[in-house]
């Protein structure tokens, strides 16, 4: 009996210690995105769950009840600066992102718990924001579950959540607007000045022009030879409706452009005067 009961302890030792050694693909594979959006990143980290032939939503991921939003570990996402989302601030940091599913709404929780895997870990009053975002039926099924940062804007950004046929999403936004005035003004003091990044800046966003344009000269006659230069100011007179000294600029700008075989700013320049006709 002593022998059988050594050779079974043996056993499973060396079963474990095999188990221990063996390296497999995991059915729910890790992921973790890092998406450049405002003045910083969003960061997320979760499990990708595959559908494999089940029922999800309503059976596997059940209605009315918190969902950590993958599988395995929590899904966590962390913010590189402070957001908002459902018109309330959210500082920068390291958060829970859980959702409760419903047939016809979705609740998407940013939690300060990082740890949830169940229903019965989480805890309401560590919540930071709700918000109530609502389920989209597709023409087709995404196999395995997706968490992607889609529509993205200087101040604002979609994260969505895809899985079966059932996809949902919500918004994050910043405010971009007051910190890069901020940082244009402080470096409009400097002696290293960013013309261009400034003025691209006020192009893209509905600044003034004018000055937009000033900037572009300053920007140019530090580099005579930069054709990006010139087509972003024949954009700025264009929208000024000064058509006639947009193409000049454009002209001049093909010219640079052919003569460094940038056949990009060639194309870019053509377009733009296209749309002038």
């Amino acid at each position: 009996m002593k022998k059988i009961f050594l050779f079974a302890i043996a056993s499973y030792l060396f079963i474990y210690s095999e188990a221990q050694q063996l390296n497999t693909p995991q059915p729910s594979p890790t992921a973790n995105i890092k998406q450049n959006f405002a003045l910083s990143n969003i960061e997320i980290s979760y499990s990708r769950p595959g559908v494999k032939g089940r029922k999800v939503f309503g059976d596997l991921v059940p209605y009315g009840k918190v969902w950590r939003t993958g599988a395995n570990n929590a899904t966590t996402i962390t913010f590189g600066e402070e957001v908002m989302i459902g018109g309330k601030k959210v500082p920068a940091g390291k958060y829970g992102l859980l959702t409760i599913p419903g047939e016809s709404e979705w609740t998407i929780i940013i939690s300060k718990q990082t740890n949830v895997t169940s229903p019965a870990d989480y805890k309401q009053d560590q919540d930071v924001v709700r918000v109530q975002a609502k389920p989209a039926t597709m023409p087709f099924s995404i196999e395995t579950f997706m968490i992607n940062i889609d529509n993205i804007k200087s101040n604002s950004c979609e994260i969505g959540l895809g899985w079966d046929n059932v996809y949902t999403a919500f918004e994050v936004q910043a405010d971009v607007e007051s910190k890069v005035m901020e940082q244009i003004k402080n470096s409009m003091e400097k002696d290293n000045k960013p013309y261009f990044s400034a003025a691209l800046y006020y192009i893209d966003n509905g600044k003034d022009l004018n000055k937009a344009v000033e900037w572009l000269d300053k920007a140019y006659a530090q580099n005579p030879e930069a054709f990006w230069v010139l087509y972003q100011k024949a954009r700025a007179q264009k929208m000024l409706g000064k058509k006639t000294d947009a193409v000049a600029t454009s002209n001049k700008s093909i010219d640079l452009a052919k003569k460094a075989k940038n056949d990009d700013y060639v194309a870019l320049n053509e377009k733009l005067q296209k749309e002038m006709k």
